[in-house]
Parts: C-alpha cells; sequence; structure tokens
C-alpha cells in the first residue's frame, strides 16, 4: 500500500514539473515595462488595373501622448501577414498591394518598440475584381525580422496561383528581393516556383536573410613592427639604380648592365615581400569583416513571371532589423 502511494506521489511531482517547465513556452509575449498605449489607423483606397484590385494603404501610429510612434507595421488580412512597412519621422507609412480576388478584412497591427505599446487598427472590408487572366499573389510570414549582426532568419514567401485553370502550360515565377543593407544577403529555396494547371494551393519557397558580423581577426604570423618589407620593396632597387648611374659616370659600357640588374632586383623584392598578395596574407592575416550595420530596412520581396511576350510582377515588403 506504501508502495502504491509512493509510486502516485511521484507521478503527481513529474506532472507538475512538466506543466511548470511548460508554462515559458506558453507565456505570451510581455509589453514593455512602462512603454505607453498606442492607436493605429488604417485608411485603404482602391484602384484597378489591368484586371487587377490594388490598394493604396497608409498607416498612421501614435502614442496616448499624441506624438508619432516609430518602429513597424504589419498588414494582414484576417490575420494573415500580407506584408511590413516601416514607420517614418512622422508615425506615418504606405504600401500598395495587389489583392486576390474575393473579399479581404484587412488591418495594420503596429508592433511596438521600447516605448510604445503594440496597438491594432480597425478592419476595412475591401472586395478584389474577378479576372479570367492567369495570374499569381505573393505574400510573406512573419512580415517582420529581428536580427543580431552574424545571425540568419528565415521568412516562408507564399504564390497563390489565381485562374491557373486558364494555363495551357505551367507558369513559372522567379523570386528576388531588394534592398538589403550592406554585407547582408538573401536567397530563396526554391528561387523558381512553377504554377501547374488547375492549381489552387499556395506554394511556398523559404527565403533566408544573413548578416555578417564584425571581425578585427589578424593572422598569427603578424610581421614584426621593427621590420618593413614595402619600404625594403622600394630602397633596394633605388639604391642598385643611384650606384649604377655613379659608377657609369666612368664607365658608361657598364650602365646597361646595372639598370637591367637594378631592375631584376626591384622586380625579384616585390615578388617576394609586403607587395605580394599572398605574403600579405601569410603575414599579417584575411582583412578584416565589416558587421551589418544597425538600423530597420525595408525589404521588397519581388514575384515574376513572363510568357515570352508580357511580364507579370507582383511585390510585397518585410521589415529587417539589425541590432
Amino acid at each position: 500500500m506504501r508502495g502504491l502511494i509512493r509510486r502516485s506521489l511521484r507521478l503527481e511531482l513529474v506532472a507538475a514539473l512538466g506543466v511548470a517547465l511548460a508554462l515559458p513556452a506558453l507565456a505570451l509575449p510581455v509589453e514593455p515595462t512602462g512603454a505607453q498605449a498606442t492607436q493605429t489607423s488604417l485608411a485603404a483606397e482602391i484602384h484597378d488595373q489591368a484586371g487587377r484590385t490594388q490598394v493604396l494603404l497608409t498607416i498612421a501610429v501614435t502614442g496616448e501622448d499624441g506624438l508619432p510612434a516609430t518602429g513597424a507595421a504589419v498588414i494582414e488580412d484576417a490575420g494573415k501577414p500580407l506584408a511590413g512597412v516601416v514607420l517614418d519621422a512622422h508615425g506615418h507609412a504606405n504600401s500598395i498591394l495587389s489583392l486576390l480576388p474575393g473579399s479581404h478584412n484587412l488591418a495594420a497591427r503596429y508592433t511596438g518598440d521600447a516605448t510604445h505599446q503594440s496597438s491594432l487598427s480597425q478592419v476595412s472590408p475591401v472586395r478584389a475584381l474577378t479576372s479570367g487572366t492567369p495570374d499569381f499573389g505573393i505574400a510573406v510570414a512573419p512580415a517582420t525580422l529581428t536580427l543580431t549582426a552574424g545571425q540568419s532568419g528565415s521568412v516562408v514567401t507564399s504564390i497563390t496561383p489565381i485562374n491557373s485553370a486558364s494555363l495551357s502550360a505551367p507558369m513559372f515565377v522567379t523570386l528576388s528581393c531588394s534592398g538589403l543593407p550592406d554585407q547582408s544577403a538573401c536567397t530563396f529555396t526554391p528561387e523558381n516556383i512553377e504554377i501547374l494547371p488547375n492549381a489552387t494551393t499556395a506554394i511556398t519557397s523559404t527565403l533566408v536573410v544573413a548578416t555578417q558580423s564584425g571581425s578585427t581577426a589578424q593572422g598569427s604570423n603578424a610581421a614584426r613592427s621593427g621590420s618593413n618589407p614595402v619600404s625594403w620593396a622600394i630602397l633596394m632597387p633605388g639604391t642598385l639604380g643611384l650606384m649604377a648611374l655613379a659608377f657609369g659616370t666612368r664607365r658608361r659600357r657598364w650602365l646597361s648592365r646595372l639598370s637591367l640588374l637594378a631592375v631584376v632586383g626591384l622586380v625579384g623584392t616585390l615578388g617576394t615581400t609586403a607587395c605580394n598578395p599572398r605574403y600579405n596574407y601569410e603575414h599579417h592575416g584575411p582583412p578584416q569583416n565589416l558587421p551589418t550595420p544597425s538600423g530597420t530596412y525595408t525589404l521588397t520581396v519581388t514575384a515574376q513571371s513572363s510568357n515570352g511576350i508580357t511580364a507579370i510582377t507582383h511585390s510585397t515588403t518585410m521589415v529587417l532589423t539589425v541590432n
């Protein structure tokens, strides 16, 4: 009987420990301590272009003190991220998106910063036109990415077919990105997406953004501070040349030979001293790596397809923050 009681107590302790360990993973994001509340507004203006519905979105975020907020905002459609934008100094941001046919419930979610809490705008209902032309839509998730210099992060890019039943052959879409800061790069896997006739399911590609950390490491075979190979590379041939000129005043027949010897010495010295790239690498190590500059950047993700006559291009934006 006592054995059963002890075993029951052990099971209860293990279950309690499991719950305690799981609580941090289930915890909701915590707003910055002392951050003020914000208000986010979204205005949508619809335009029809070549059978597609485009919407111009204007976002404004202000704090409870009436001053503009900083940071990024995410444009959502029924809670699904479509794009990310960076607020300017006035707390405003604009974005132009091409919408899939049908009804949409657009909203802007401010992500907050060190002094402002996040907030969500009211929903703006929009209905996009239905067209019979083969096309596609593009979206990214998440729409914001925060990295420390030297880290990499991934974003899922979704390509949704539109009217693919009208395709007589597969449509190929090529993905690219722009707006990256210095010392960073982006890659798509896959870079080219195939949309088959009658396809309806979104096709995804993984976008990886890589940043670079600074490095000041030098090679272990550093040259001694008392020696300067570059100086020797210049002074030695120069000295030989002067000696040749002085000696040549009396014996000019030796002048040409000594000049040739000086040239040979110059070439040989330059090839074995610091003027040689290999010598510099072996004795001074690789050059210093510059880090990716910190800041907040707007990256444009573009999808393009062409049938050989006309090109279809759609793009969306995301926000990259480098610490």
